[in-house]
């Protein structure tokens, strides 16, 4: 029986009419060691308390130190990581731009396997447009298979904090602190995209 691969995606944009741009990531690692990466970020997020600690391990929480040491220990984990970024982003826009990201994320993910992907929950009307973006995405699959997709609050599955960690990661490298991205570089695979946000 073939291995049913689930990812776990979250985001990360940065508003700006001319270098704005979306960053939404996928967290993908064998279903066996699924409960064994939830442990490692339980663990990641008891070691990297900070000021603002909540119920979930949050990039924008941790200083550039534990960022990295964040990024090192998901590098470490079995697995792989597919990142799509769409630019530019405007401002009022960043919901159109993470349907394209979205979408081009689908088909990525679909190539490489994935049947699910699980994204962190936000608003019910957001969570919504999300599903639209899917349902029209799986159109472009050869074939049209299944491809599910589903919403969980971060503070719910830690298989989440690791997206949002890498998510992190190419946004600091976007604004010029590359570090991070870098030790996650053997286990990513980023795509770039024209969101057609050329407007505010």
């Amino acid at each position: 029986m073939p291995v049913v691969l689930t990812a776990f995606a979250d985001e990360s944009f940065q508003e700006d009419p001319v270098h704005g741009f979306y960053v939404l990531a996928a967290a993908v690692f064998p279903p066996a060691i699924h409960d064994q990466v939830r442990e490692t970020m339980l663990d990641l997020r008891s070691r990297l308390r900070s000021r603002r600690t909540t119920d979930k391990l949050h990039w924008n929480h941790l200083d550039p130190y534990q960022q990295e040491a964040a990024a090192k220990q998901v590098a470490e984990i079995e697995g792989f990581h597919v990142v799509t970024v769409g630019t530019p982003v405007p401002q009022r826009r960043q919901e159109r731009a993470r349907a394209a990201c979205l979408t081009r994320l689908v088909l990525e993910l679909h190539s490489l396997g994935v049947t699910e992907l699980v994204m962190e929950a936000r608003e019910a009307e957001l969570n919504r447009r999300d599903v639209q973006t899917v349902i029209g995405a799986r159109y472009g699959l050869v074939g049209r298979p299944e491809f599910r997709v589903s919403h969980r609050f971060g503070s719910l599955d830690p298989l989440l904090w690791a997206a949002d960690m890498v998510a992190g990661a190419v946004r600091a490298h976007r604004l010029g602190r590359p570090a991070p991205r870098d030790l996650l570089d053997d286990c990513l695979y980023e795509i770039t995209i024209d969101t057609g946000c050329r407007h505010a």
